[in-house]
């Protein structure tokens, strides 16, 4: 694990070496690193046929010795080669485990290493304002602690191997649209709720900040002198370097280069411009240098890191990772609905007197990994839901029947026909994604197709034992149905083995352990403006789970939320500790301690969430917050001990503690 950027690399030899290059280098060379170098319009040809095939190089000066910034995306794995595709960063998101999200960032820069990158522009942290978000799939939900802690693990994961670039800065939370989107906000909502994942994964340690193509209050945010100089650099201490999105991230290089951008990607464009701005005056050398200083910089503090002998090509998607992506994916389904069928929860399936499963729907046979964009990962192979559970019927004695649904009349008699059937309905890159002409975008309902929905009334009405399995990147409404089905389990988009990893969780030889990232409302439920191509919008302080508390109003699965197959019995919450003295924020650290209990029989997990009631940004009430979160293991038949540690604000009176963000489910905890 490598340590936080200020108490490493800020070394006296560190910054010499970089001054020393810096001043020998000419204004050309300076310019030079400030953006991609390959060419304009066959760089652009070569995206086309496949996005990021090989490393996109930046600022190469082979005189200094300096490789350049060798790019490859993410975040769902490396997008070079034929990588492992582990599950979308929103199902991590959901295994609320940032130690394994680390283990999936040293997979994916070991990967990334191997296929000649030395950067991982994959550190996805904007914050899911609605669900309809095309883009919801690449980052981790919509409570900004959650995004922190789950970007900062994959930071540590990947740091020993390759630099990192988080992104998109900041506010880019429209897809459609975002090209042009201007987004109006508060500047006190704006560094309550939609900076400070940004500044966790900054303090990390990342190197690099991919600003956003949308503007923010009337400005450009690649060009933005406030964000990205005012705040990022000067305000948080940020020496690494500020990359544009790709191709359209800027419009005006002078104010993009005053305003605080060090390199235009992938390509020179408006950059190409810097040097007549620089003669004229428009653009300081001052700022060109310092911009030369943060990218070399940035590859100096690469020299030393890493395991050369791990970066092998057998390492790529190697039998370990895929190991990793599977029990990923597991860990991250959500079980939101296991009611009993003749007396006994329609899961596990009961192997012992099951002798037929029916599967049911079209996406059940795709390699339905997420959407076609920047973030696809091309894996050697995909192990669809339905090869997984034909794989374990062959293991495990059961037979299965599969019918894809275009006749919902003979699926529901497939589905009649056999001991329990599992119905796979949801969203693919049809649905939502990048905004791209061959498909994708913000998605135009929360709901499921129509012909989806009554595929899964046909199939429940036919079968009692049914189990609905989702798969998608962010939340659904699904009131209309979900009380039909015994079963409900949401997949996401689960990677390449997430077929494997679905068997497993069905079977029982995983248990249920994932919980959600982000709210799933109800029908009727208000939710935050959002129109797909929206020239202006308003970011206030009131979405998700907050916005639920403000408005009164039920969700249909609370943000947090998920069930076991082995129900946890809690003990009463205590408040273990309280620091003597409030941090330089500050804030008071605290320690709150629950005791939990797994049945006999079966281990359990449960996830223990604390949540603070906060006055943040223009919202005048305090509203529930989460501040700290522990992810538990609780053996069959024995009672353990979990500590959640977090920090509230001064003259905080009570936090609340609980399985999820349901005040029905909190526990109040005096802190006095």
């Amino acid at each position: 694990m490598t340590e936080p950027r200020d108490r490493a690399d800020r070394d006296d030899g560190l910054e010499s070496e970089v001054r020393r290059i810096v001043d020998d280098l000419s204004l050309d060379e300076r310019l030079h690193l400030m953006s991609g170098d390959g060419k304009w319009l066959r760089g652009n040809l070569e995206m086309a046929e496949r996005y990021n095939a090989e490393p996109l190089v930046a600022g190469e000066l082979p005189r200094h010795g300096l490789p350049g910034i060798r790019f490859t995306d993410g975040p769902r794995g490396v997008v070079m080669g034929a990588a492992t595709a582990f599950p979308a960063a929103m199902a991590r998101a959901a295994t609320f485990d940032p130690t394994l999200e680390e283990r999936v960032g040293d997979a994916i820069g070991v990967e990334g290493r191997a296929l000649g990158a030395n950067l991982f522009a994959g550190v996805c942290i904007n914050l899911v304002r609605h669900p309809a978000w095309g883009r919801a799939q690449e980052t981790y939900g919509e409570d900004s602690h959650l995004l922190g802690a789950m970007g900062v693990a994959l930071t540590r994961g990947v740091r020993p191997h390759l630099l990192v670039c988080v992104k998109h800065f900041a506010v880019n939370r429209m897809e459609n649209s975002r090209m042009w989107v201007d987004v109006r906000v508060d500047e006190r909502d704006l560094h309550d709720l939609y900076l400070p994942h940004f500044r966790a994964v900054v303090d990390e340690g990342a190197e690099s900040v991919m600003s956003a193509y949308n503007t923010l209050n009337g400005e450009r945010c690649g060009q933005h002198h406030h964000l990205l100089t005012q705040v990022l650099k000067e305000q948080w201490g940020f020496d690494g370097f500020v990359m544009s999105d790709f191709t359209f991230g800027i419009t005006s290089a002078a104010k993009a280069a005053n305003g605080g951008l060090d390199m235009e990607m992938p390509f020179r464009m408006h950059f190409g411009r810097l040097r007549r701005l620089v003669r004229s005056g428009a653009v300081p050398g001052s700022r060109v240098a310092d911009a030369a200083a943060r990218v070399v910089r940035a590859q100096l503090r690469l020299r030393g890191r890493g395991e050369p002998a791990r970066y092998t090509p057998e390492a790529v998607a190697c039998p370990g990772h895929r190991a990793l992506s599977r029990e990923a994916a597991a860990r991250g389904m959500v079980l939101l609905r296991n009611e009993p069928v003749a007396g006994a929860p329609v899961l596990p399936l009961d192997l012992a007197t099951i002798r037929s499963v029916a599967v049911v729907g079209r996406l059940a046979s795709l390699p339905n990994i997420g959407d076609l964009g920047s973030s696809q990962v091309h894996p050697p192979e995909v192990v669809t839901l339905l090869d997984g559970l034909q794989a374990a019927g062959t293991a495990h004695g059961f037979e299965v029947t599969y019918d894809d649904g275009t006749d919902p009349a003979a699926a529901a008699a497939v589905a009649g026909a056999a001991d329990v059937a599992v119905v796979v309905v949801g969203s693919t890159f049809r649905d939502e994604g990048e905004y791209l002409l061959k498909a994708g975008g913000d998605r135009t309902s929360l709901r499921l197709r129509t012909a989806d929905e009554d595929l899964v009334q046909r199939v429940a009405r036919a079968q009692p034992r049914t189990v609905a399995v989702l798969m998608g990147g962010s939340s659904f409404v699904t009131d209309r149905w979900h009380h039909l089905v015994p079963g409900l389990l949401m997949a996401w988009y689960p990677g390449m083995e997430g077929g494997h990893a679905l068997a497993d969780v069905l079977r029982g030889a995983v248990e249920p352990q994932g919980r959600l990232p982000l709210t799933w409302p109800a029908s009727g439920n208000d939710l935050p403006p959002f129109r797909r191509f929206a020239r202006r919008i308003t970011y206030g302080p009131l979405f998700g789970y907050r916005m639920r508390e403000a408005t009164g109003q039920r969700p249909s699965f609370p943000f947090g939320f998920g069930l076991g197959y082995a129900p946890v019995v809690w003990g009463a919450p205590v408040l273990a500790e309280v620091g003597d003295r409030p941090g330089d924020d500050g804030r008071v650290e605290v320690r709150v301690r629950v005791e939990l209990t797994a049945p006999a029989g079966r281990d359990a997990v449960e996830v223990v969430q604390v949540y603070v009631p906060e006055v943040l940004g223009t919202h005048p009430a305090p509203l529930r917050t989460l501040r700290g979160f522990a992810r538990a293991e609780v053996p069959a038949g024995t009672t353990v001990p979990v500590e959640v540690a977090l920090t509230v604000p001064p003259g905080a009176a009570e936090v609340l503690v609980g399985p999820s963000s349901d005040p029905d489910a909190l526990v109040v905890v005096p802190l006095s």
